[in-house]
């Protein structure tokens, strides 16, 4: 892994483009002569394209199509990913996802006995500093102070001032899932340098206070680098509602974070997000389809494209890991490469991920569920796991399709990489945390929450049958629908530490604690420890308790 967070220039061979908008990176050969920073930021030009990077340090791995020329060291560019590895960490440690594979130590994260010496610890670790350091050298070159240096004209001033406030949100979110997963963190900003220094060690309050600190200065009108308003932002980029969304993050999970209750702060973010017109998309399923870049319900999507984002890890893996026994059949029971592809989109599946009879069974009998979110495949599949390394042993979980949602299901552009995006925030979420927020005594209105846990299962049940009266909306049954609602959308982990339910606790599920039906695990593996590595090169490290 790359140490001290050097970044290492990035512009050695290609680089994303942003022309238009970011569901259409494309990349570009550039010369020599702009392989300095300086150089690279002496032309206004430029800029998209390094804004357009800092994006994609979410999607791909590395600077070339299938996350060649990966971005660090130490592990394979597909499985360096950031989103993989954050799926990963969210959704294998929980009763959610579990993996057949014996990649390295992949499985110790489902059965919860990952070490400091985990390679995807690791990755993840990495790839958070990457992405912030990637943010700073963006952030710093953006600044007034630099744009003087180099004489860039007033033109440009509002929109490179655009595009700052952008790199500060996704620094932020960075540093969000870094307090998340790891809670103590190694911490730089734009003023620091770039290498040859060890970063000192934050605790959670001081990166609470400065992901709040940052997401407020950008949406609050003062100091000439806001977001803009939601929807006026190209598709995929951060606006207004994406930093309000992650402020709604950052509050509601406060408690377990800082020890404070801010579920009023929380509420108060939320009611920001619903000013800003995002509506449910009345199918489902649409939701994780190529063409979900329609919808108006996905507030922050991570953007990909079969032909021009192409990578090993995010939406491609949700689509290939998914699909095995058999799924891809045709009408004889055997394997079919055009079945497969009328199905899913794509031409073969890598028969890796599928779910646990604990989280099957938050749906009720799914034979008979008129639930519209429970997408399990069953046919040939045994709901108990007794082999983790068999894929027919778990129900499968085909939510994300690489087809769009026309009649003709018409695939995506290529049979590997696929085009569906991955909705990072969407306004199902925001109605969950509120009506969640409320039951915690953050105010709010009682009508409201109600209405809106019955409007995400009036969608779900196509009817009223699904509705619940108000005794019925309890913090219990709130955890159970994020499970319905959000399967498999990355957070499940942090929801089921915030229930106190993810280590400790009667909750269990197969394989957690490497037993078969599932122990309690200790509440140190609440997050993640600091990677040996790292600890070892940086003498101001601390490593988490009991690790």
């Amino acid at each position: 892994m790359k140490k001290r967070y050097i970044l290492l220039l990035f512009f050695t061979g290609s680089m994303l483009l942003l022309p238009s908008c970011l569901k259409d990176l494309d990349t570009v050969t550039l010369d020599e002569d702009i392989l300095t920073t300086e150089k690279l930021y002496q032309d206004p030009n430029n800029y998209i394209n390094v804004l357009a990077k800092c994006y994609m340090g979410l999607a791909v791995g590395g600077n070339e199509g299938g996350d060649g020329s990966a971005d660090i060291s130490g592990i394979d560019g597909g499985f360096s990913v950031y989103l993989r590895n954050f799926w990963y960490h969210q959704e294998l440690t929980t009763d959610e996802a579990i993996i057949g594979w014996n990649d390295q130590t992949i499985k110790d994260l489902h059965y919860q006995t990952w070490t400091p010496s985990d390679p995807f610890v690791s990755a993840m670790y990495y790839r958070v500093m990457y992405q912030v350091t990637l943010c700073n050298t963006f952030i710093l070159n953006t600044s007034p102070a630099k744009l003087d240096e180099r004489g860039i004209g007033n033109q440009y001033r509002e929109t490179f001032a655009t595009y700052h406030a952008e790199a500060r949100f996704l620094r932020a979110l960075s540093y969000w899932h870094g307090l998340d997963l790891f809670r103590n963190m190694p911490f730089v900003t734009e003023n620091d340098p770039i290498a040859n220094f060890f970063p000192k060690q934050k605790d959670a309050k001081f990166l609470f206070k400065y992901i709040e600190d940052e997401l407020i200065a950008i949406t609050d009108g003062s100091g000439g680098d806001d977001l803009k308003e939601a929807h006026t932002n190209e598709y995929a980029r951060a606006d207004k509602a994406a930093a309000f969304m992650l402020l709604a993050k950052l509050y509601l999970n406060a408690s377990i974070y800082i020890d404070e209750d801010r579920n009023a702060d929380c509420i108060a973010a939320l009611d920001k997000v619903f000013d800003a017109g995002y509506t449910l998309e009345p199918n489902f399923q649409h939701l994780f389809m190529t063409d979900n870049n329609n919808s108006n319900e996905i507030i922050f999507p991570i953007a990909y494209d079969g032909l021009k984002t192409q990578s090993w890890g995010g939406t491609t893996l949700l689509v290939h890991a998914a699909i095995g026994g058999l799924m891809g059949a045709g009408p004889d029971g055997k394997a079919n490469t055009d079945s497969m592809l009328l199905k899913y989109g794509v031409g073969g599946g890598w028969g890796g991920l599928r779910t646990t009879k604990e989280l099957v069974a938050k749906f009720g009998d799914i034979a008979t569920t008129q639930d519209s979110r429970a997408i399990f495949f069953t046919e040939g599949q045994n709901l108990e796991i007794k082999n983790v390394t068999l894929f027919t042993d778990g129900y499968a979980v085909p939510k994300f399709l690489n087809v769009a949602s026309d009649n003709a299901r018409t695939p995506g552009q290529d049979r590997d990489f696929v085009d569906t995006d991955f909705p990072m925030f969407r306004l199902a979420d925001a109605y969950l945390m509120y009506a969640e927020a409320f039951v915690r005594g953050g105010g709010g209105d009682a009508a409201k929450a109600l209405n809106y846990m019955n409007d995400l299962r009036l969608r779900a049940y196509g009817n009223n049958s699904g509705d619940i009266t108000s005794t019925q909306l309890t913090l219990d049954f709130i955890l159970d629908e994020r499970s319905r609602e959000l399967l498999w959308e990355g957070h499940r982990r942090t929801d089921l530490i915030r229930f106190g339910k993810f280590t400790e606790g009667n909750y269990n599920w197969a394989w957690k604690g490497f037993t078969k039906a599932g122990v309690s695990t200790s509440p140190h593996r609440n997050i993640f420890p600091i990677p040996a590595n790292d600890l070892n090169a940086n003498p101001n490290l601390v490593q988490n308790s009991d690790y």
